[in-house]
């Protein structure tokens, strides 16, 4: 979303190289169907019915948040900044796969809205991307019973069309999925770490099962899953989202342009995107898709599910590449019974890994946004502990950084970590599940 202080300059720089618009406006509420899950776990904390479900996003604006006085300023949120070496860029795409009809909306042939962040060594002079574009933003914060006079969202680590830094050579890719009717931006405090690591890191947002999507001249999608849509098919339509993406990716790395309108493209992206090394990771639902779009797509080499079910037949089929099993304090293969059929087929290298402390939500943004927050959505400490966890919000994403950059490091770029080997004194928190 874009801050109160980007110029009028800046904003229309995002509109022209990224697919994002300078207007705000607040969105119309949405709240949507559920899934049906069909299995034991349905209820479970880490279902996907739970992405969203946190006792505080569809209370009225009324019954929680008190008015601000006139002239008061919002709440600026901040988001923390990455770990890595490198600067980071940011430019997003619109996408149509004219292969493909919409299966939520008849009539309409598929189309998504990505952002792809990576190594820069040239921010200067390039603005830094909002979390979300101004209009989905509105409506995002429209959904927590919130304004954007009442909260500023920050900027992201991503400065837009910055060039790529090609002395890193072809960068290996990693593709990100977020939760049941969650928007991609959702993991851009892992997303922007990993890419300041040398990766090219590339958030979906799956129309129309996302809360809300913006497209270019101001166009914004909504939640249009029919009532009762099952998991498993919605896991289906995330896989073809993913393998459709990874075409166009490849469409870059041999110089193409895939964006639909033929937006500006970073000076140094195309021929330098690595097809050779491609990895996976997503939270709740959007873990569940990564074996799923594991399985469609032999290109993805390695992957892991922060904290989510599996559903449908991935599950009980053979995966012979690289997989990580990373979840909550309260969730790992022993209480969820998709998490056992799966370690039981996956024949390549495994690891189960459990976060002490933490909730299904601390991984996502909602970790470090709602703690901020708090204030205004009138959400006591207690409240904040049953719906995230005990853990501080900052060592929750320190380690999850740390975890999910040791796994792709080793398994993509072959620089073996001992984290991964057991327990470590630094991250007492983590635990083996064997």
């Amino acid at each position: 979303m874009i801050a109160r202080a980007v110029s009028t300059a800046s904003a229309i720089a995002v509109a022209l190289g990224a697919g994002m618009t300078p207007a705000m406006a607040a969105g119309a509420p949405h709240g949507g169907p559920t899934l049906s899950t069909a299995t034991p776990d349905a209820t479970a904390p880490w279902a996907p019915e739970n992405d969203e479900k946190t006792g505080h996003y569809r209370t009225p604006l009324s019954a929680t948040v008190s008015p601000r006085t006139a002239g008061t300023s919002p709440l600026k949120l901040t988001i923390p900044a990455p770990t890595g070496r490198h600067s980071v860029g940011m430019v997003g795409l619109h996408l149509v796969d004219n292969s493909r009809t919409d299966p939520y909306v008849p009539g309409r042939k598929r189309e998504l809205m990505v952002s792809l962040f990576y190594p820069t060594n040239s921010p200067s002079g390039h603005y830094q991307a909002p979390w979300m574009p101004s209009l989905s933003g509105a409506s995002f914060l429209a959904s927590r019973g919130l304004s954007p006079q009442k909260v500023t969202l920050p900027p992201t680590a991503g400065h837009v069309l910055a060039p790529v830094d090609t002395s890193l050579g072809k960068l290996p890719v990693l593709l990100y999925s977020s939760g049941l009717h969650s928007d991609r931006a959702m993991g851009t405090a892992l997303v922007q770490d990993l890419a300041s690591r040398g990766y090219l890191v590339v958030t979906v947002d799956h129309t129309h099962d996302a809360n809300e999507v913006q497209f270019p001249a101001n166009r914004v999608e909504h939640n249009a899953m029919p009532a009762g849509s099952h998991s498993s098919d919605t896991l289906k339509v995330r896989a073809a989202d993913m393998k459709f993406v990874i075409d166009k990716l490849n469409t870059l790395s041999t110089g193409g342009n895939p964006d639909y309108g033929h937006a500006t493209l970073p000076a140094g992206l195309t021929k330098h995107v690595d097809m050779s090394r491609i990895g996976m990771f997503g939270w709740s639902l959007g873990g569940g898709a990564v074996a799923t779009s594991m399985q469609l797509d032999k290109r993805i080499a390695a992957g892991a599910n922060l904290d989510g079910q599996f559903f449908g037949t991935a599950q009980s089929k053979d995966l012979n590449r690289p997989f990580m099993l990373f979840s909550s304090g309260t969730h790992n293969r022993n209480t969820d019974g998709s998490w056992r059929t799966m370690w039981s087929h996956l024949k390549g290298y495994r690891v189960d890994i459990q976060l002490h402390g933490a909730a299904h939500l601390s991984f996502s943004d909602n970790e470090w946004m709602v703690h901020q927050e708090a204030g205004l959505l009138g959400l006591s400490q207690s409240q904040l502990q049953q719906q995230y966890g005990t853990i501080d919000p900052n060592r929750a994403i320190a380690i999850q950084r740390t975890y999910l950059a040791a796994f792709f490091d080793q398994e993509l770029l072959k620089k073996h970590n001992t984290l991964l080997d057991g327990p470590s004194t630094k991250y007492p928190e983590i635990s083996f599940v064997r």
